[in-house]
Formats: structure tokens, C-alpha cells, sequence
């Protein structure tokens, strides 16, 4: 699955982006997490099956899912404290469990 993790800038994603790999190498996934700006969404979200939106875009998040459907992609608001989780595995329970009701 591939994850993309938008917030204003792409320097905060870039963080949550880095863990998510990690814990999914460390459990053996294939997902992959790229993070992107705001302004470079909609130039990379071609490409996603997931987009996770930094909670301090949470006002933009309707907007973010409506472009996401529009890909066949997913979007979700990520909670407020989404940079605590520092080895990923909270946001990739997050997104197995997205994947998983996508499937049903």
C-alpha cells in the first residue's frame, strides 16, 4: 500500500512518513510512506491508495478526501498526537486497520 502523509509544509510528514517505514520494515509490510506538502498534493496523491492528513490541517480534511476519492484513495485526519508515536507502530495500526475495512 502506498501511504502519503500530507501536513502545510512536508517537514512534519517527513517524520511520521520515516517511523511508519520503519515499523513496517520491521514487521515486514510492503507499505510505503512518502510524505508531501499541501501545495504538492495534488500532484502526488496520483499515486496513493492512503492519504494520512497531519492534524493541523484537520480544517482542510474534507477538501483533502474529496480530492483523495476522486484518486481512489482513502483519507483520514491524523490524531493530535501523532508525533509522540516515535517508532510508527501506533499510525500503522491506523492504517492496517483502514486497509482492512476498505476490504470488507
Amino acid at each position: 500500500m502506498k501511504i502519503l502523509i500530507v501536513c502545510g509544509a512536508g517537514a512534519s510528514s517527513t517524520f511520521v512518513a520515516q517511523r511508519v517505514n520503519r515499523a513496517a520494515r520491521a514487521r515486514h509490510l510492503s507499505h510505503t510512506a512518502a510524505a508531501t506538502s499541501e501545495a504538492s498534493l495534488a500532484t502526488d496523491i496520483v499515486s496513493a491508495d492512503l492519504i494520512l492528513v497531519g492534524p493541523h490541517l484537520a480544517s482542510r480534511v474534507e477538501q483533502i478526501e474529496g480530492l483523495a476519492a476522486v484518486h481512489g484513495a482513502a483519507a483520514l485526519l491524523l490524531a493530535p498526537d501523532v508525533f509522540s508515536d516515535l517508532d510508527g507502530t501506533r499510525t500503522l495500526a491506523l492504517i492496517e486497520e483502514t486497509a482492512r475495512d476498505r476490504l470488507t
